[in-house]
């Protein structure tokens, strides 16, 4: 098999903080691979690794079969980056902002003129083209980031948290191009805290935490890991959601949640629903709803990590490691590799 990622053992501490503990990882060439973790699980500097921006201390990795340290040079010419906030300049047009980055890539101007144009027309910023960035919608912004990610032509794109702060419908647009980019061979890492991303982007998802790796698989191998599915009750009356937690947490164990009216619990054993209906059958507790379903990655997330992803979390995403993501901007500029 051909991986397009590699990364074996990899450790790098800052300040005396370890943000990468030896993790493993592999992503197939013409794939996503999902990266998930809370903050400060060290995705982002995984990623920098990967990009050539920062150093690792330890273990080895490679993209596009060359080692990120040893051979720096030759991975830049491979891959592109798109961090978790927009890297143009919001003064130059979307033309101009293009038209640069294919100049510094050494493309002549009539082929970066070329490219731009194409790019824009791709990412449906056409019409915008002409306009200073500064006037685009958030939306406009990350794709024209993403467009500009691209005009290299890079074989494996580096997408750290691509879609944060853009609304559903920006979100979506976001994912129909990385899904047009992987058919075409493209490989991906993607970072996200946005769970149901993952769930419909990514074909192998791996999880760290304190900067290790704590599952692996495909989406719905982490979610039959977690409980396949997971059971639904609420209560008909309201005063009930007390004692109706109560009974399927005795049944079902720590893991059972209130949710607003519904109580969730996974379902580790077929012998749950029934133990539960006879429970609410034997205290006189009607209910409106009880039902079972599959189970979503932010119950993966919940069971794996203990704690529920975070989206809305505007910090970075290493600063539980004191790497936050201006920090890790001095840090790379601090390390990085020749």
């Amino acid at each position: 098999m051909t991986y397009a990622i590699q990364a074996e053992d990899l450790t790098k501490s800052f300040k005396g903080t370890q943000a990468l503990a030896g993790i493993d990882l592999a992503a197939r060439t013409g794939s996503v691979l999902g990266l998930l973790g809370p903050n400060g699980a060290g995705k982002t500097t995984a990623v920098r690794i990967f990009a050539t921006l920062v150093r690792p201390d330890g273990g080895r990795a490679t993209v596009a079969g060359h080692d990120v340290v040893r051979e720096a040079g030759r991975v830049r010419s491979r891959i592109g980056l798109t961090g978790q906030y927009a890297a143009v300049d919001e003064n130059l047009t979307g033309t101009e902002n293009l038209l640069l980055i294919g100049r510094l890539l050494g493309i002549p101007r009539g082929g970066a003129r070329a490219r731009a144009a194409e790019l824009l027309e791709r990412f449906q910023l056409s019409d915008a083209g002409g306009r200073a960035v500064k006037t685009y919608s958030g939306g406009m912004r990350r794709r024209l980031d993403l467009a500009a990610s691209l005009v290299g032509r890079p074989e494996i794109l580096f997408l750290d948290e691509p879609t944060t702060g853009l609304d559903p419908h920006s979100r979506g647009e976001v994912w129909e191009m990385l899904r047009g980019l992987v058919a075409e061979g493209v490989t991906a890492l993607l970072t996200t805290q946005y769970l149901d991303e993952a769930d419909k982007l990514a074909d192998e998802i791996v999880v760290i935490d304190k900067g290790r790796v704590i599952a692996d698989g495909t989406p719905d191998e982490l979610k039959s890991a977690a409980g396949g599915q997971v059971l639904q009750v609420r209560p008909l009356h309201g005063e009930d959601l007390g004692a109706v937690a109560a009974l399927v947490a005795e049944a079902a164990g720590p893991q059972t949640q209130i949710e607003g009216e519904l109580i969730t619990a996974p379902v580790m054993d077929p012998a749950l629903m029934p133990a539960v209906v006879r429970s609410l059958d034997h205290e006189g507790i009607e209910v409106g709803e009880l039902a079972l379903r599959r189970s979503s990655l932010d119950e993966v997330f919940l069971a794996l990590t203990g704690h529920r992803a975070r989206p809305e979390s505007a910090a970075g995403e290493d600063a539980g490691v004191g790497v936050g993501a201006e920090g890790a901007d001095a840090l790379a500029g601090a390390e990085r590799v020749p």
